[in-house]
């Protein structure tokens, strides 16, 4: 066996003048279509049309030009079956030996903000697929490329052997199958949400690999980090990391959660987090003053945490920063004088992410969590809740402060693993109970973290009080104000409570699980 003609036909035309050049020196008649024919013609690459092999003109812009016997018998043909080489013998058809091939580009058509539905329909490409489908599955004879860094490869075995080997073959088959499987999968991700079917019969997702990680969430697991085509800004897969080591893979977690929390806010605000809860949130009028109140929330935890603000981080919130270690600093953007403040420690991780600063237009987006044997997909928790929204249930109504605390703690406590209860003073969290069996721990670890600063805070809840032991408790350690769902069948147990001891309670009507 050997290379003896070749059909090109690239939208990504990167490399392919160099290597068809090559392949030409070597003898492989080659073939091509549209552009690609264009291009190796103007550069004196000897290159037939794909008309000249099918005998029919291109048709239909472009649309119906390589699906046609002379080309697909060619691929698909079984060199050492008797009966195929009698059939390629009496109809005339012509072996090809290789296929490079790379599709209309419908990921970066569908990207844009103004694409058209027309546009988008155009960009799918049938007759590239066809023919890398078909080179592929014939993998024992035919090579297959549909990845321009595989140039080099093919052509170094090609130039030593005349051939590739079964291995590449195989290799490069594999690959082509994956290419076009993320290729109509993405198509149909597209076509399936204008339908508005968030749960369709079959659910096919693809996603892109940034890089192999040292190892997952424990040294003897391995572990790779992925991307959705086209992510919007604001998350961690968009990340410009501009200083430090490598990302792991609980640094990636963590660094999601803290994203998560501090995109829920518009006024500046800084979200200090550890093993995907957060230890501290502070808001305030600018960065520092955000910082120090998240910092203040909790020292001890704080150390070796993840750290994300919503605005740029400037030269005196990088000296405290700098202070302590951190794993990762996130932020919109840091001034050169804080960037160099904190790229003096050599292993912490800056990251600059955009799209923080804003809560407006939050969507729902699918969120995928596997279990062993399939997984569950449903809608991100993406609800905002306003004052509007809010039922005041206790006999006191909470004052202005109070309830601009309780708003604030309902935000935080979305992001906390249920059973959750988050304490709130002076626009910082004071005690965060993560994680619970039960409701009352949650409570109890939380006012035990607060201590002295319990005492004229607010209490949030991501669920309701199944009783009324946690106001109780509320009540012991001086806490004024609580924001919970209700709908619990002895809500009328916690309003007594509440109305007992003066604290004021509203109830949201959502809860906010998250396991």
């Amino acid at each position: 066996m050997a290379i003896k003609r070749a059909l090109i036909s690239v939208f990504d035309k990167t490399g392919i003048v160099e290597f068809a050049s090559e392949l030409s020196k070597l003898g492989v008649e080659i073939i091509s279509t549209g552009g690609t024919l264009s291009l190796l013609k103007d550069k004196g690459v000897p290159v037939i049309g794909i008309s000249e092999v099918t005998g029919f003109p291109e048709i239909m812009d472009g649309r119906v030009k390589t699906l046609h016997p002379n080309v697909h018998g060619g691929l698909l043909a079984v060199r050492d079956n008797v009966e195929h080489q009698e059939s390629m013998k009496k109809l005339g058809l012509e072996y090809i030996d290789l296929v490079v091939v790379n599709l209309y580009p419908f990921a970066e058509t569908i990207a844009k903000p103004d694409v058209t539905y027309e546009d988008a329909i155009e960009n799918i490409d049938i007759g590239g697929p066809t023919m890398l489908r078909s080179a592929a599955k014939n993998h024992a004879f035919v090579s297959v490329i549909v990845d321009t860094t595989d140039y080099a490869k093919v052509l170094e075995e090609v130039q030593e052997t005349g051939d590739t080997t079964l291995e590449t073959r195989k290799r490069l088959a594999a690959k082509v199958f994956r290419h076009t499987g993320a290729y109509d999968a993405l198509i149909g991700d597209y076509l399936t949400g204008l339908q508005g079917e968030p749960y369709p019969e079959r659910y096919t997702v693809t996603y892109e690999k940034m890089q192999e990680l040292r190892y997952g969430e424990n040294p003897h697991q391995s572990a790779a980090f992925y991307r959705k085509p086209n992510a919007a800004a604001g998350n961690i897969t968009t990340a410009e990391q501009l200083h430090g080591k490598e990302l792991s893979y609980n640094n990636i977690n963590d660094a999601n959660t803290a994203l998560q929390i501090v995109k829920e806010f518009s006024e500046p605000a800084v979200v200090a987090v550890k093993h995907m809860n957060p230890c501290g949130v502070g808001i305030g009028t600018n960065v520092l003053e955000a910082y120090t109140k998240a910092y203040n929330a909790d020292p001890t935890s704080i150390f070796g945490g993840i750290v994300a603000a919503n605005r740029a981080v400037d030269e005196a919130t990088a000296q405290l920063l700098h202070e302590i270690f951190l794993e990762i600093v996130i932020a919109p953007d840091f001034t050169p004088e804080a960037l160099d403040i904190l790229s003096k420690k050599k292993n912490i991780r800056l990251l600059k992410v955009s799209g923080l600063d804003t809560v407006a237009g939050r969507k729902a987006e699918p969120v995928i969590t596997t279990v062993e044997g399939g997984m569950l997909v449903q809608a991100s928790d993406a609800y905002q809740l306003t004052e509007a929204d809010l039922k005041v249930v206790s006999e006191r109504q909470p004052t202005a402060e109070e309830m601009k605390q309780l708003l604030f703690a309902w935000k935080v406590v979305k992001h906390v693993k249920s059973n959750a209860i988050v304490l709130v003073a002076d626009d910082m969290t004071v005690g965060v109970g993560a994680g619970q069996m039960n409701r009352v721990g949650a409570a109890k670890i939380a006012i035990e973290q607060a201590g002295d600063k319990a005492k004229g805070s607010v209490l949030s809840s991501d669920a309701f009080f199944p009783m009324g032991d946690t106001l109780e408790m509320a009540a012991k350690a001086g806490i004024t104000a609580v924001i919970q769902p209700g709908g619990s069948i002895k809500d009328e147990e916690s309003i007594r409570v509440a109305n007992e001891n003066g604290i004021a309670m509203v109830m949201t009507g959502v809860r906010h699980f998250k396991h």
